[in-house]
């Protein structure tokens, strides 16, 4: 960085030199290392911890409906009577969790979780293209993950044994395939199948999709593209996953297309804490259980802005750095934000949210950037959002003051904070140049797309 007066501009670092290839293997062996170290560590204290793994014991509850031919949806499981909210295709994925006992089925759980995290965050870094100091990315994933497993929103996924790091590591998955693969799309249409809120990423496709198809008709070119046809690839997944459900459990499915999936109360108390979305920030400020229709408008306006910035970052190709990863982040903090209830462990979108602000900051070598993106990652270890009174009976969260409004909305705050910048950013990167034959990173030709990051 390099300053006049109290002016500052930003210096563009150069991508760090790869290391050499025997240094890049023991560099790969150590992180392996010290990953491994951190995992037993996690696994200890979340032991010592004496964690419930309660929603892991909801899932294998539905496993059993499916298996015995039990009413899903009248399901209470657990002491807090917690009811089957995913549709029937997921119990159908947790019907194996009821082949074993239950402490192997927590340790496999735990295990498996595990290796889903170092699977995000090695993705995350694949689509973000930079890698810290040049490591070969299997050595900069386990360095991360080393790291990124003791996040508050990674810390409750395993500790209640959800299934979030699942969902995200599926939609990166597809994300981060390669141009004209023709199962690119899947991952999002599953992971939507399982739980609803991943089918906004099929929308950012469609939507993307759309755009370009006009771009290419006014060039004479046929309106079909590499979107469009992951947008396709995803609708066909997710009607699959219908489908399934619908065959293995007629009744459940219909119960639940008809009349769980329109309860949105149906999640758990929407003023709670742990509900890290507008809705439930709205409920804290406004001291009520339920805010009505006061939150749609916020949220619609929301939605709008983040959908049209990860749709603009997807189609910008080569006017921003790291177009894809601003998509892909922007989407999924959207769909946070605006989802009626997003507990805190649903924000494991932390991860890959805070790898590309260090990429940014890296490459920016600004000290606001850098500032803001180790605040953020601070933050996510923080555990603020519990240090409030909550989950009593008489509901504390409706009598918290100004500062407590937002310890318990700092989530929240973070992806309206983040939705901003990327709306800044994207916006920037479409004025600087003027408007150009630019090809979106998902639908160039492979041989192009193999020298973008």
């Amino acid at each position: 960085m390099s300053s006049s007066g109290s002016s500052q501009r930003t210096v563009e670092a150069p991508a760090p030199a790869r290391l050499p290839p025997a240094a890049g293997r023991r560099a790969t062996l150590v992180a392996a290392g010290v990953c491994l170290a951190s995992f037993v560590a996690f696994f200890v204290a979340q032991r010592m911890a004496g964690v419930t793994w309660l929603d892991l014991d909801v899932y294998r509850a539905e496993g059993w409906a499916i298996r015995t031919g039990d009413s899903l949806y009248d399901l209470r499981v657990t002491e807090h009577g917690l009811p089957a909210t995913y549709p029937p295709f997921a119990a159908l994925l947790f019907v194996p969790l009821t082949w074993v006992g239950v402490e192997t089925m927590r340790v496999a759980a735990t295990v498996g979780n595990l290796l889903l995290l170092l699977a995000l965050v090695y993705l995350s870094l694949r689509l973000i293209g930079r890698r810290p100091r040049g490591l070969p990315l299997p050595a900069a994933a386990c360095a991360v993950a080393a790291v990124a497993v003791w996040c508050e929103p990674v810390w409750t996924t395993l500790r209640y044994g959800q299934i979030n790091l699942l969902l995200a590591v599926l939609v990166l998955w597809d994300l981060t395939r390669r141009t004209g693969h023709r199962w690119a799309g899947a991952g999002i249409g599953v992971a939507a199948g399982i739980k609803l809120t991943p089918a906004l990423f099929a929308v950012l496709l469609a939507v993307a999709g759309g755009v370009l198809a006009v771009r290419r008709l006014r060039r004479g070119a046929p309106a079909w593209n590499e979107q469009l046809r992951r947008a396709a690839v995803a609708a066909g997944a997710f009607c699959a996953t219908v489908a399934i459900g619908a065959l293995a459990a007629p009744g459940d499915s219909r119960r639940f297309w008809t009349e769980v999936v329109f309860d949105k109360n149906r999640a758990g108390r929407i003023e709670g804490t742990a509900n890290q979305s507008l809705r439930g920030v709205m409920a804290r400020a406004l001291h009520t259980v339920d805010p009505g229709g006061a939150w749609l408008l916020p949220g619609l306006l929301v939605g709008l802005v983040g959908l049209a910035t990860a749709v603009a970052a997807l189609l910008a190709g080569d006017r921003l750095p790291h177009a894809r990863a601003w998509a892909a982040v922007s989407c999924g903090v959207t769909a946070l934000v605006v989802s009626p209830i997003s507990w805190s462990h649903h924000w494991v979108w932390a991860v890959p949210l805070v790898l590309l602000l260090a990429a940014e900051a890296a490459r920016r070598r600004h000290r606001w950037w850098v500032a803001g993106a180790a605040a953020t990652g601070v933050l996510f270890y923080t555990f603020a959002l519990w240090w409030v009174p909550h989950f009593r009976d008489d509901h504390p969260e409706l009598r918290q003051s100004p500062g407590q409004m937002l310890l318990s909305g700092i989530y929240p705050g973070i992806g309206l904070a983040f939705l901003t910048l990327a709306a800044v950013v994207v916006a920037r990167a479409w004025l600087r140049r003027p408007p150009g034959p630019l090809i979106p990173a998902v639908d160039r030709p492979r041989r192009l797309l193999a020298r973008t990051p």
